[in-house]
């Protein structure tokens, strides 16, 4: 359960969070502590960066519990959210409405109230009462198709639906905030995001490639299916992310960076059309003449050259990253 206090007029007064969790009990909190499922808190979060005073309603911690089903408890939520302007619940398919909080009940006596919903598939259809975790989304989203290899699927490696469905609360809720603001008689309305509905928004680029029953496109790992040289290359000490996007760059690829100019004109690599056809000899190309080198002094030559490019950090390296430390963003 969240209350906010805004610094920008449209923004609510208090913000309400409801988690789902294995047991009846909640707690209010008035902190943004981290939270395995990320949808519900992502929209919370955004709304303190704005300047809302957020209090979220989940699992038992030192703070304010509330067992929902208890009419005591209740009566004390239903107090909370006298004071709020949004509510957020990821309850499961149902369970609002026994607990009298779905919006027809809350109506009643909080007119100006803003709910937002988050649910796996949505309030209706085949899949309404259908367990719905980050991983299995990305799976229905068909976003499991485009990634990995040919013969291996493999997952994006954070809770990319989870963050999908949250960016997409926190946009609809701003945007209900502002009607209400310009509503004379400030009435509140219901939201629905459904995890899968906001996954499949962001599978844009590989659907339209179906569209009318075409072959969709393969996935590529970490490199580009339309496009090569780019992705990842390993060196002789260390693997570079680059990105060829013209032929006047591949002539300076090869001429600056791999030393070879005669491939500019090679017959297998004159075009990118040809390149990717022949990709495979091409990476064994590179490969072989960034074995030379290090990530460091590959990097550099492409800098020289005006080759897109990027380190392959792990977690070490963006929390040491000189861009986020020259823009202070860990402080």
């Amino acid at each position: 359960m969240a209350l906010v206090r805004p610094s920008v007029r449209a923004l609510p007064r208090q913000f309400l969070m409801i988690h789902r969790n294995s047991s009846t009990r909640t707690s209010a909190t008035q902190n943004n502590t981290k939270q395995q499922q990320k949808k519900g808190p992502l929209s919370g979060t955004h709304s303190t960066d704005l300047g809302a005073r957020v209090i979220k309603i989940e699992r038992p911690r030192e703070s304010l519990a509330l067992d929902v089903k208890n009419p005591r408890d209740h009566r004390i939520l239903m107090r909370l959210l006298s004071r709020a302007d949004v509510l957020v619940q990821n309850l499961a398919p149902g369970a609002s409405a026994r607990l009298n909080l779905s919006f027809a009940d809350l109506l009643k006596k909080h007119p100006s109230l803003i709910i937002c919903n988050i649910s796996g598939y949505g309030p209706d259809g085949p899949y309404r009462d259908k367990k719905a975790y980050d991983l299995l989304i990305q799976s229905e989203a068909g976003l499991l198709s485009v990634t990995g290899t040919a013969t291996q699927p493999a997952k994006v490696g954070i809770s990319i639906a989870d963050i999908c469905a949250g960016s997409y609360a926190y946009s609809s809720i701003l945007a209900a905030l502002s009607e209400r603001a310009k509503d004379l008689e400030r009435r509140g309305c219901n939201i629905d995001i459904s995890m899968l509905e906001s996954m499949v928004e962001w599978m844009g680029f590989p659907m339209y490639y179906t569209y009318g029953d075409q072959p969709g496109p393969t996935p590529a790992g970490a490199s580009h299916a339309a496009i090569y040289p780019y992705g990842p290359f390993e060196t002789g000490k260390g693997t570079v992310m680059l990105g060829i996007q013209n032929e006047r760059e591949w002539a300076k690829f090869c001429e600056m960076v791999l030393e070879k100019p005669e491939m500019v004109t090679d017959e297998r690599f004159c075009n990118n059309s040809l390149r990717v056809k022949n990709r495979v000899a091409l990476r064994e190309t590179i490969c072989k003449i960034f074995a030379a080198y290090s990530a460091e002094g590959i990097l550099r030559r492409l800098d020289e050259a005006g080759i897109a490019n990027a380190s392959v950090n792990d977690m070490q390296g963006v929390w040491n990253h000189p861009q986020l430390r020259a823009r202070q963003r860990w402080t």
